[in-house]
């Protein structure tokens, strides 16, 4: 008979059987192991051998060597073209529908020039109903006048009674003489405001009146007149630079699409500060014959207040911290300092530096923010990069 085929430890050459197979997986899982180590050391290697070499080589700045000297001290504003003096214009007397417009916006118009017209029938009609009544009255006071006139001439051929009715009669008479021709005056006074007139000389900045309009007096507003076409920029200031701002000073202002600047004067200066911008009103003159001046447009203004000590740096070279403003600086060890600076004001060229740097320093142009102080650097050979202000090199430190 066949014997059943059993792991029985009674059975002889089972446990050796056992002991060739753990053999044989061990061996194969060492080989795999030393596989795995042969195929991944070049890598290992290969790798800590570009990070030994990015750890040595100390990053690519631009720097720029401020100049000191007197520099012209401008203020920087953006605002809206307005009109100087922006007078709403309606209608004074009752309301009433528009039955003529006389004017357009960018008319130039002169006090007292007609507008617009309000249809005049019911003014008219109370005009000669206070007229007739006039004329009545004054008829009826004539008789009463002559009676008591009379009275006066005969005084013995009239009782007491009778000559004090008579001046009664008179003097009433005449009172409501008096007040028919206030009545008249009054409608008059309606008939003329059916005519809307420019208050002033001046330029039309707008127009919503339209025929068959029904106008209301106190709320609706039929021109807008800019008073003998006088225009300004009304700009914000920042809260540190108004006191470099005087009222005469000269401003050249510049609008989007026109490439000449126009000539303004600061004739008015904001008496507070916004609370919540932290920035003041400042009020600029300009020329009102100028067509391309016109109230609603953008424009930007430089203020010259002054000239100050300082250098024009880029922008990009000063930051800013909760201990205020600095710039990084390239010591002669190659090495990064940091340097407190005073910022006096900006210019489209750069920041004016009043305070903090010398002709010698070289001040790292672009991302200083990213080096560590006393971390080795190399300066790029930029001749552009010698002077102060100018568009910094297109080279950019390295993070450490």
């Amino acid at each position: 008979m066949n014997q059943p085929v059993t792991n029985d430890p009674d059975i002889p050459g089972a446990p050796g059987k056992r002991r060739r197979l753990l053999y044989l997986v061990g061996g194969g899982v060492l080989a795999l192991a030393l596989i795995g180590w042969l195929v991944l050391r070049p890598h290992g290697a290969a790798q800590a051998a570009t990070n030994q070499k990015t750890a040595t080589v100390p990053p690519l700045i631009t720097v720029v060597v401020p100049q000191l000297g007197p520099v012209s001290t401008t203020v920087s504003v953006t605002g809206q073209i307005s009109a100087r003096n922006d007078i709403p214009i309606g209608v004074e007397g009752d309301e009433g529908r528009i039955a003529a417009v006389l004017a357009e916006s960018g008319d130039r118009v002169h006090k007292g020039q007609v507008l617009a017209r309000l249809n005049p029938i019911t003014a008219q009609t109370q005009v000669d109903s206070a007229t007739a009544s006039l004329d009545e009255l004054k008829a009826t006071a004539a008789v009463a006048e002559a009676e008591w006139a009379r009275t006066q001439r005969a005084r013995d051929s009239f009782s007491v009674e009778e000559a004090e009715r008579r001046r009664t009669s008179a003097v009433t008479a005449e009172a409501k003489v008096k007040a028919a021709e206030a009545q008249l005056a009054d409608a008059q006074n309606r008939m003329a405001h059916t005519t809307v007139l420019a208050p002033e000389d001046g330029i039309v900045l707008t127009r919503t009146a339209e025929v068959g309009q029904i106008a209301v007096p106190g709320t609706t507003i039929l021109f807008r007149l800019a008073r003998n076409g006088e225009i300004e920029l009304r700009g914000q200031v920042a809260e540190q630079e108004m006191p470099l701002l005087k009222v005469g000073q000269v401003a050249e202002v510049r609008l989007d699409g026109v490439p000449h600047p126009f000539a303004g004067k600061v004739w008015q200066i904001g008496a507070i500060i916004d609370p919540t911008t932290r920035q003041g009103m400042v009020r600029i003159a300009l020329p009102a014959a100028d067509q391309n001046l016109r109230p609603g447009a953008f424009a930007r203004a430089d203020i010259q207040s002054g000239t100050t000590l300082g250098a024009i740096v880029p922008q990009t070279a000063v930051l800013s911290d909760e201990q205020g403003n600095y710039a990084m600086i390239v010591n002669a060890q190659q090495k990064i300092e940091r340097r407190a600076v005073t910022v006096a004001g900006t210019r489209s060229e750069g920041l004016l530096v009043s305070a903090g740097l010398t002709n010698t320093d070289r001040v790292v142009a672009i991302a200083g923010a990213f080096l560590r102080i006393d971390e080795q650097v190399v300066v790029a050979p930029s001749p552009g990069a010698a002077t102060a202000g100018s568009a910094p090199a297109s080279h950019s430190p390295s993070a450490p």
